[in-house]
């Protein structure tokens, strides 16, 4: 197989980590199902033994993501070029929390995927003991003062999920390695950015995670989860979990991953162009209180975002003017969006965090980090722009109706914000970066 390193992204979304089918030729990898494989004499065969190990059409798919990540890791050193595809993210997750040792410290950015800080607060904090330190990662400052010796593993989302916030992921690589050593795991959730955005290996990860059920497979259709890695030591330890474990992706959902991948950069390249739009549309907004988007200057780390990424994303948090009635006569009223959890497909979605995708999130920490039911999160499909921005219009005109005279003296008020008088002080949402 020919590396397609050397090439754009556009063109390794299609042909990265692909060989025809050998037997018929195939352009497109075939759906293995088959749970088993012949051996010519008891343990030898071709490289396929039993399909937990080892599935053609995974392989395929692992290859794939783990070249468009920047991975070095060749084909003879191993079968899927330090790739591994699970049956969901947290299936992903659970696999590089087994490369721990129980009560080992770890570092997490504060502002992650709720069923992330799910897993650590609520089974891992138990069933391993691990020890959980959520710090802002904004502030490269909290970061040194949270890592020990014994920092076993940094948990980094970039942009985070919903307030969209930035880490700095060479500085915390570099970080992390003064303080916590060569034995402690770097590991960046890029799942918002997608590999065509951002390349965390590039800035010193050593573990890079997707939730496959958004951007990489694009399409709404399929849940799983990837890892990947650019060092043979550590893809081999991965490796030996996976296949322990058995928490697998199976070959139809890599099939279907796979497929998706081959328009990602073309997906991509709307997702980030129609969102950049809506952002700005929804900055100008008398009902909108505050945008964060990491393409609008007005975002406190866009100097970060136009260094570290090659486009800004098609996620989207907004504060919208009033309370919680006007947030839910919006998100009951768009038509376009469709009120559901999840994100990354061709279609645009609403969501409001801290009843949906954020609920097990403490309040507490919901309060913290800024998730206040003023909050909604787009994900803005490929759907064209001016379509997306009439449903929107829709729904400010159903929670401006809602809001009475106070709502209808902001939709009146000439691009002047609304007054925050007699507002209560929990409606005002946390600034994106403490």
């Amino acid at each position: 197989m020919a590396s397609h390193l050397h090439h754009h992204l556009d063109t390794q979304v299609v042909h990265a980590g692909q060989h025809n089918e050998p037997v018929t030729g195939a352009v497109m990898p075939p759906i293995f199902t088959s749970s088993t494989y012949a051996q010519r004499s008891p343990g030898e065969h071709t490289g396929f033994e039993y399909s937990r190990s080892h599935n053609p059409t995974r392989y395929a798919l692992e290859r794939m993501v783990a070249q468009l990540e920047g991975s070095p890791i060749t084909e003879k050193q191993d079968p899927s070029c330090g790739g591994f595809a699970f049956a969901s993210g947290l299936a992903a997750m659970d696999c590089v929390l087994e490369l721990l040792t129980a009560g080992d410290e770890v570092v997490c950015m504060d502002d992650v995927y709720g069923g992330t800080n799910r897993q650590f607060q609520k089974v891992k904090a138990r069933s391993q003991g691990l020890k959980v330190t959520f710090v802002d990662m904004t502030d490269l400052k909290k970061l040194e003062a949270a890592l020990t010796k014994k920092t076993r593993l940094v948990w980094v989302e970039t942009p985070t999920n919903p307030t969209l916030k930035l880490a700095d992921l060479s500085a915390i690589a570099k970080a992390a390695r003064s303080k916590a050593g060569r034995e402690c795991l770097l590991l960046c959730d890029n799942t918002f950015c997608s590999p065509i955005n951002q390349s965390p290996l590039a800035h010193g990860f050593d573990i890079v995670l997707h939730s496959a059920t958004k951007y990489l497979g694009g399409h709404s259709d399929v849940v799983g989860g990837l890892l990947v890695t650019g060092d043979i030591d550590l893809a081999q330890k991965v490796r030996f979990h996976q296949n322990a474990v058995g928490a697998i992706m199976g070959p139809f959902d890599a099939y279907l991953v796979l497929r998706g991948i081959k328009t990602l950069a073309l997906r991509m390249e709307r997702h980030n162009q129609s969102a950049g739009r809506i952002a700005q549309w929804l900055e100008d907004h008398t009902q909108v209180e505050r945008v964060i988007y990491p393409g609008l200057r007005s975002h406190p780390q866009h100097a970060l975002a136009k260094r570290q990424q090659r486009g800004f994303g098609g996620m989207i948090t907004f504060f919208i003017a009033g309370g919680i009635e006007q947030a839910r006569a919006f998100l009951e009223n768009v038509r376009l969006f469709t009120l559901a959890e999840s994100l990354g497909g061709v279609e645009s979605l609403i969501e409001h965090p801290a009843i949906m995708t954020h609920a097990s999130v403490p309040p507490a920490m919901r309060q913290e980090l800024g998730i206040s039911d003023t909050l909604i999160r787009l994900s803005v499909g490929v759907e064209h722009a001016d379509d997306l921005i009439a449903d929107l219009q829709r729904g400010f005109e159903a929670a401006a109706r809602v809001g009475g005279a106070r709502a209808e003296t902001a939709r009146a008020g000439n691009g002047k914000p609304p007054s925050h008088e007699n507002k209560p002080s929990s409606r005002k949402p946390a600034p994106a970066r403490r």
